[in-house]
């Protein structure tokens, strides 16, 4: 017991002495993740393996269990979250707040939500991290904690504005620049740091081969293993170079899909051959740039695995493959176990056990953590899982942990975050990489860029999705603000994804006497009145721009409807929104070109546009 008090003052002495110094001293942007970064190298060393076996060599059973799991939580504050949080709290996890989570159950991570009421600003976030941070130190064997989230850019985005926003993963595949992912990654993972979130779980390593996938998309960089690896490669390094971890998902591979793995359980029918081809590219290069972890898919690959288990359970894919095959010895986290695909074959006391002796490290998001967490103790206690076994992934852990710097100093400052969060540098770089990235698809009698001369008066429809980040949009009036900013008169008018026929009708009632129309729309089906809307505003005479906010497919939904030009921006957060309103306006140029393919609506053998395609002025 007194070696473990020893090491706690002196572990939270030394962070003291590191806060002091880093917030007195006043270090330039970034030279807190230079400093950890130095000293990453020290923390690979035989002494510091050394160093984190006597801790765990000094833990109970109890906290080594504890540290496997990463957890939700309910609030903005570790130790005073509102009423409302702390009575969801108490429903989910049967503790008040994050600090006594931490104490009963010695989690080793928290994952951020917006929906768990975690990100609402970023001094607040900051502090967030801290508490949790006091909490974890604050205990019998005292660890700082891994902090993660899902900060993947374009339509899945936790934190919000003012941080900065930039274009997701399928528009920076249009852009085609790896030092424009990579700059996206290091801005990110910067801002990431600064609020105290360490583990960012992006980037999306899928290639997106199937235009019907339900829960990739526009997560993905692009159908083609190439291009995909390297993008997935550059924004490893663009986030690790900035001091956070970054983590490929989701192995192996969730690209070509029909089913969404939230509500059930996929099947990949590649063969080995085509696995090898299509799906493992991207993640080999992650591996390759030195990724810090990989999340695991709750997809069934028979190919891959005959007994027909979904990957996040599976030894031959999780251990056979990745370990063995790839030579992977990072930290592997499960994708949340709340997910109805990994809950579909088995209960939810097998589900963490059978996760880790397929060769899982980190279990992310249990449904009801208490029956998780004593699946788990007894599964060790009566010998299904040794303890050695959960030491090589206690190991990995505490050795991400110390790769982080998180030994030397878990805690970040206000001074911190306001030199890093959403600067003017920040925000200007996002601007001119989603310019590179906005992808000009049909352009009928050169009608763009719209002149402010003959076009000026503009009224601006369409869909009006929710804010990936519940901070920007709504995509018609940030469309509309922007084209006013550029000089243009622009009335918006949300029509939505489902128009009705009055809205319609209004929506043709408001483009008379209007130069153009610019319509925003979402995932246009052959059967949906999108379709109608566009179609009715194109009959007025007026030109119709169409804008598909998130699958680029859009347009072949659309064709026939007589729109005069059709961008894609491939999200609506308002970075993007308002490239394509430069975009449009001339003032910048499209340059992106499409990284999937474009199918024909009747005839889905024929590519209407392939990867490649993309207009210029």
């Amino acid at each position: 017991m007194h070696h473990r008090t020893s090491r706690r003052t002196l572990l939270t002495a030394t962070a003291a002495t590191a806060v002091a110094a880093a917030t007195g001293a006043g270090l330039a942007p970034g030279a807190v993740a230079a400093q950890r970064s130095a000293s990453s190298g020290r923390h690979s060393s035989a002494a510091t393996t050394k160093r984190l076996k006597r801790i765990i060599s000094g833990m109970t059973l109890e906290e080594k269990v504890g540290q496997l799991f990463v957890m939700r939580v309910y609030g903005h504050s570790a130790t005073d979250p509102d009423q409302a949080d702390i009575d969801a709290n108490m429903a989910e996890i049967g503790v008040r707040t994050a600090a006594e989570m931490i104490a009963k159950y010695h989690v080793g991570g928290i994952i951020y939500f917006t929906w768990a009421h975690n990100t609402r600003d970023p001094h607040q976030i900051a502090e967030l991290s801290n508490g949790i941070q006091r909490a974890g130190l604050a205990g019998p064997t005292p660890l700082p904690l891994l902090v993660s989230t899902d900060q993947e850019h374009g339509i899945v985005c936790r934190v919000g504005e003012p941080a900065t926003l930039m274009p997701g993963a399928m528009a920076l595949g249009a852009g085609g620049s790896r030092s424009d992912a990579r700059r996206a990654g290091q801005i990110a993972g910067a801002e990431l740091a600064a609020m105290g979130i360490n583990q960012n779980y992006a980037p999306d390593a899928d290639v997106n081969v199937n235009p019907a996938n339900p829960v990739i998309g526009v997560r993905s960089f692009g159908s083609d293993p190439q291009s995909v690896a390297a993008m997935v490669a550059a924004q490893v390094k663009g986030y690790q170079s900035s001091g956070i971890a970054s983590t490929a998902k989701h192995f192996p591979g969730h690209g070509d899909t029909s089913t969404d793995s939230h509500t059930g359980l996929p099947v990949i029918t590649h063969t080995r051959e085509q696995w090898a081809e299509l799906d493992e590219p991207p993640f080999r290069a992650a591996i390759a740039a030195g990724i810090d972890s990989i999340m695991t898919a709750h997809i069934v690959v028979p190919a891959l695995d005959p007994a027909e288990d979904p990957a996040t359970l599976s030894h031959p894919i999780l251990t056979g493959i990745l370990r063995e095959e790839l030579g992977y010895d990072g930290v592997v986290v499960t994708d949340s176990l709340g997910m109805e695909g990994v809950r579909t074959k088995y209960g939810d006391e097998r589900v963490p056990v059978l996760a880790l002796r397929a060769g899982v490290d980190q279990l992310l998001n249990p449904p009801i953590l208490d029956v998780s967490w004593n699946a788990v103790l007894e599964a060790v206690k009566g010998g299904e899982i040794s303890e050695a076994r959960i030491d090589e992934s206690i190991l990995r852990i505490l050795r991400l942990k110390a790769k982080l710097g998180l030994f030397d100093d878990p805690f970040v400052s206000r001074s911190g975050v306001d030199r890093a969060v959403g600067t003017r540098s920040h925000l200007a770089a996002a601007d001119r990489i989603a310019e590179r990235t906005t992808t000009l698809l049909a352009n009928d009698g050169a009608v763009l860029p719209l002149s402010r001369r003959s076009h000026r008066n503009l009224l601006v429809a369409g869909a009006d999705p929710a804010s990936p980040s519940g901070t920007t949009g709504p995509p018609t009036t940030t469309l509309a603000k922007a084209f006013g900013e550029l000089g243009y008169t622009a009335t918006a008018l949300s029509t939505g994804t489902a128009p009705t026929a009055a809205k319609i009708a209004e929506a043709v009632a408001a483009a008379q006497g209007k130069d153009a129309v610019v319509v925003a729309t979402y995932n246009v089906s052959a059967t949906g009145s999108q379709r109608t809307l566009v179609s009715a505003l194109a009959a007025t005479g007026v030109p119709v721009i169409t804008v598909a906010i998130r699958n680029p497919y859009d347009i072949a939904q659309l064709a026939g409807t007589g729109f005069a030009a059709n961008l894609a921006t491939y999200s609506w957060t308002d970075v993007e929104l308002r490239a394509a309103a430069r975009v449009i306006a001339g003032r910048a140029e499209p340059e992106g070109t499409l990284p999937v393919p474009v199918q024909r609506a009747d005839d889905p053998a024929v590519v209407l546009h392939p990867v490649g395609y993309g207009l210029r002025y």
